[in-house]
């Protein structure tokens, strides 16, 4: 609660039920409301609780993962927005209080998500074991235009553009390369001072932009190349690596209850256009069919921006103040799926002689597989379990075998060459295995039916005959399967009878 609602009285409508599920009473009477979330932290919580628990970590990892060595899986394109009504503590939670001047820091405690989560990332990149490039970009969208906050000369708007290799992207931002944590805070305060707000009736120093500070993270362009060996792409493409993207969105207001006049209010109509924009976004991204055709991202310079971190191949975390209408806002808003994707570097393709190979491979794969369908259809008695035994298990071993080429096949970059080729390799000595397998089982002898024990006959006297042989009962026998290489099993041989001579 703010220091004006305090002053006045009010009592807080919100109880944390565990930690994750937040109960509201309704200001008219009513049944509690219940909202269940990732993480639910109460009014008494420091900022150092808000970092550890809202799951910035888990961002971070994400979006250094396929750093830690050349050939490593993709990184992902990460965002942590704040969304809310005007005064209720987005910026405090991101950043911490207002800068109190030109480089002037914010004291450690009350350092907020932005500030600790730079320190986090800056010493996990020290350990690990392949150098890192580092990028920042900071713009603030202000009357629905775009203006750098990291500008070295006049300021002046940026157009938004679209390809589609990059999507929607800003252009002539100014992206800064930083090697230390110093440096990095020092552009945060720059974009800090240099962001527009203003006061009104129920916050004394509200933001008037949407402001989106973006970390690149990607390994150095010349190991890139070096580790593909394919030719450099073009300066122009966004660097291939992960992206952490911090969003401070401006709060909803009521002209009413803030007193806004003149370019106050032009500045709140222009606030609550985008984000209505936004809303509208969401909303038709919760219909699954809706989510199928068209989706206007192209309403608003935020929605652009935002475009693919709610409705592309990022992943997103959302932090809310305790309002019932955000609460409700947050609660359609969770319930948003992606598919999270690594970037992909433009105009890289695997050669088409790893190609081939793979499919020759599958092709070999279908051909064993078929021949082991075979000996098993066409194997009676003990030979059909010998051979449902062999099945059982290489046809495992092919069904492991095909599904790792239909994921080698599925790898478009030749940033991945020297795994494939690895992997190439392995399915080759398995190969050669399973084709050695099969051949032992074509070579192997049939088994051969042992002459029953005398002792096992008994002659008996007939009357007014000659003597027979007559067949008992016995216990089967088992014998040994004479192939080395598969571990021996054990058949039923039913005993045969002679006839009465």
């Amino acid at each position: 609660m703010s220091t004006t609602e305090l002053r006045r009285g009010e009592q807080s409508a919100l109880h944390c039920s565990g930690t994750r599920t937040l109960q509201v009473s309704p200001p008219g009477g009513g049944p509690d409301l219940a909202f269940r979330f990732g993480a639910v932290l109460d009014g008494a919580r420091t900022q150092e609780d808000v970092f550890r628990a809202c799951g910035v970590k888990r961002l971070g990892e994400l979006a250094l993962r396929g750093l830690s060595h050349v050939l490593a899986a993709y990184s992902f394109s990460c965002t942590v927005f704040t969304f809310g009504q005007t005064g209720s503590g987005k910026t405090y939670t991101l950043t911490g209080p207002p800068p109190q001047g030109e480089g002037v820091p914010v004291p450690p405690h009350l350092a907020g998500i932005m500030q600790r989560t730079f320190t986090w990332l800056l010493d996990r990149v020290q350990h690990l074991d392949s150098p890192v490039t580092l990028r920042a970009s900071y713009l603030e969208i202000y009357n629905e235009q775009v203006w750098d906050l990291l500008s070295l000369g006049s300021p002046r708007p940026l157009p938004v553009r679209w390809t589609k290799a990059r999507g929607f992207y800003v252009e002539q931002l100014r992206v800064t390369e930083f090697g230390s944590l110093q440096a990095l805070m020092e552009l945060l305060q720059m974009g800090l001072s240099r962001r527009r707000s203003s006061s009104h009736t129920l916050n004394q120093a509200s933001s008037r932009s949407h402001a989106l500070l973006t970390l690149h993270i990607s390994r150095p362009t010349a190991l890139v190349h070096q580790s593909q060996q394919a030719p450099p792409v073009d300066p122009g493409d966004p660097p291939v690596g992960g992206k952490l993207c911090f969003v401070d969105l401006a709060g909803s207001e009521k002209v009413a209850a803030t007193g806004s006049r003149g370019q106050l209010m032009l500045e709140a109509n222009s606030i609550n256009r985008s984000l209505l924009a936004l809303g509208h976004c969401i909303s038709l991204l919760l219909d699954p069919q809706k989510k199928q055709s068209h989706i206007p991202f192209r309403d608003s310079k935020l929605t652009k921006l935002l475009a693919d971190s709610l409705g592309g191949r990022g992943v997103t975390l959302m932090c809310l103040p305790e309002t019932l209408s955000t609460l409700r806002y947050a609660s359609r808003a969770q319930r948003i799926t992606t598919r999270p994707q690594g970037p992909k570097s433009p105009g890289v393709k695997p050669p088409r002689r790893v190609e081939a190979e793979l499919l020759q491979l599958q092709e070999e794969n279908r051909h064993l597989r078929l021949q082991l369908d075979q000996m098993h259809t066409g194997a009676p008695g003990a030979h059909g379990a010998r051979a449902a035994w062999a099945q059982r298990n290489l046809y495992g071993m092919l069904q492991e075998f095909m599904l790792e080429n239909e994921r080698l096949s599925l790898l478009s970059t030749s940033k991945e060459m020297r795994q494939l080729r690895s992997s190439r390799d392995l399915a080759r000595a398995e190969q050669r295995v399973l084709t050695r397998q099969v051949q032992e089982l074509e070579r192997a002898p049939p088994f051969r039916v042992l002459p029953p024990p005398a002792e096992l006959y008994p002659r008996v006297p007939l009357q007014d005959g000659p003597s027979c042989v007559l067949s008992c009962t016995a216990t089967p026998l088992f014998l040994l399967s004479p192939l080395s290489s598969v571990p021996s099993v054990l058949g039923p041989l039913d005993l045969p009878t002679e006839e009465a001579t």
